[in-house]
């Protein structure tokens, strides 16, 4: 990973889960260095960590919103802007390469023979569980946990997940963007066999003033966690009773 960033690059920085402090070390570095930043909605505020002049490009995807900026805008914005000899970053929430579309930016940055880096960020599949203090691995309770996107609904025909299979698959399910397909999402794992007791709980808005938490066994989830809005994620299985604190 290079100190410098070079003029006519992207880089890609993951910022983490939305609270500035989670940014890492070299995340912070590339945003004092940038002279272009384009940011999602979920990104971490840049403003303390960039050099006077750099330029803030809002681009992020919010959902049914008449703002949204489309993928093939951000990899055209990523472009000019490198091809201008700027040193550009590309700041996301959570990981650039978990469910943010890094791929497809480094992709369309690769095919313009655009110089493209990736700086890691702490996911929230991760990130918002242990904000309530729930592990998504737990020595006596589970040997993994499986991360999926609930964006699209199981009867979907976009969907490519086999959620029955997910049912049986022994590990935590960390679900992301799937608070508005919870319904069905629950159904059609307890229709694939997994007991409707399960703990189960949904974060929302994790690291921020904003942070909830709802805990019900996996019957009533969608139930429970009706009024949740995102950025939520989902986390289904023993782990989800715990709830590890500082006193604790």
């Amino acid at each position: 990973m290079r100190s410098e960033l070079l003029p006519g690059s992207v880089t890609l920085v993951g910022g983490g889960p939305g609270d500035p402090d989670l940014l890492t070390v070299a995340a912070a570095r590339a945003l004092g260095q940038a002279d272009v930043v384009l940011i999602d909605h979920l990104a971490p505020d840049p403003t303390a960590f960039l050099r006077p002049g750099a330029r803030v490009i809002e681009v992020g995807k919010r959902p049914r919103s008449s703002d949204a900026t489309s993928q093939d805008v951000i990899n055209d914005l990523l472009v000019e802007h490198a091809r201008a000899g700027s040193r550009v970053v590309r700041l996301k929430g959570g990981d650039s390469f978990v469910f943010g579309r890094g791929g497809e930016e480094w992709l369309a940055c690769a095919r313009a023979g655009v110089p493209v880096e990736v700086i890691p960020g702490v996911t929230s599949a991760v990130a918002a569980p242990a904000a309530v203090g729930i592990p998504v691995t737990h020595r006596s309770l589970t040997q993994g946990f499986t991360v999926v996107s609930g964006h699209v609904a199981p009867s979907d025909p976009r969907s490519t997940l086999d959620w029955r299979a997910l049912a049986h698959a022994g590990t935590t399910l960390v679900i992301l963007m799937g608070v508005k397909n919870l319904p069905e999402i629950t159904a059609e794992l307890r229709a694939g066999g997994l007991d409707a007791a399960t703990p189960a709980a949904v974060v929302t808005h994790a690291f921020s003033a904003r942070q909830d938490v709802v805990r019900a066994p996996l019957a009533e989830l969608a139930e429970a966690a009706a009024g949740m809005a995102p950025p939520s994620v989902v986390v289904i299985g023993d782990v989800a009773a715990l709830a590890f604190s500082p006193d604790a």
